[in-house]
């Protein structure tokens, strides 16, 4: 459960204090408590995501077609490629992201795919909320509004929107008005849906249990 991710996650780099905006939509100070999030199910790659907002959606958008926490660690992996904090601006022109990508162990089982969305994605955040993750939840006036702006994003469809905002309120404090209606049965109180209910080893088994009954229900009927 410990260590750096495959790839050498973060070894080397500096630690450095928290961005703003994971907490409930405010601004989190250098010296405030960050939620301890266990997505990746290793310390490192999990510190990166509890402080860092850029890394948190980066490692939703890479939540497709891999193992859960191996998409979560792809944050850590890509920072320990690129030497240095994860920065939109950056990663919206770097010319060489397929090939940080791509690199033996690859990020993603589609590297040169992933990385184009990766850069789509920046871009979004650069040309929208000033480079800033945590602009898109930060001052959202309701749930509704937070699940438009994430649908707006590229390569967030309704269901993965709604599963980060789901993820959002309860394990980060972001509960604008009507969040859980907005976040659908992601949002549920007691639920072992998805990434958002995610806070342990056993929770991870959970979710991936109930996804498992899903896909076989839908291979059954169809």
């Amino acid at each position: 459960m410990a260590g750096s991710p495959a790839g050498g996650a973060s070894a080397g780099l500096p630690v450095t204090p928290c961005r703003p905006g994971l907490s409930g939509g405010l601004l989190v100070h250098q010296n405030d408590p960050v939620t301890a999030l266990h997505l990746s199910q290793d310390t490192d790659a999990d510190a990166l995501l509890s402080r860092d907002p850029l890394a948190l959606l980066l490692g939703m958008l890479l939540d497709q077609q891999i193992p859960m926490e191996k998409a979560f660690r792809g944050p850590a992996v890509l920072r320990e490629r690129v030497g240095r904090e994860l920065d939109a601006t950056d990663l919206a022109t770097r010319e060489d992201l397929a090939e940080l990508f791509a690199r033996t162990p690859a990020i993603h089982r589609f590297p040169g795919s992933m990385a184009g969305r990766v850069q789509e994605l920046c871009r979004a955040l650069v040309e929208s909320y000033d480079g800033r993750a945590e602009a898109v939840w930060e001052g959202s006036q309701d749930g509704t509004e937070l699940l438009r702006r994430l649908e707006g994003l590229p390569g967030f469809g309704k269901q993965k929107a709604q599963i980060f905002l789901a993820l959002l309120g309860k394990q980060l404090g972001v509960q604008p008005e009507g969040w859980q209606q907005a976040a659908g049965a992601y949002g549920e109180d007691g639920a072992q849906r998805s990434v958002a209910d995610v806070t342990s080893p056993e929770t991870l088994q959970s979710v991936r249990a109930y996804k498992q009954s899903v896909k076989a229900a839908a291979k059954k009927k169809g």
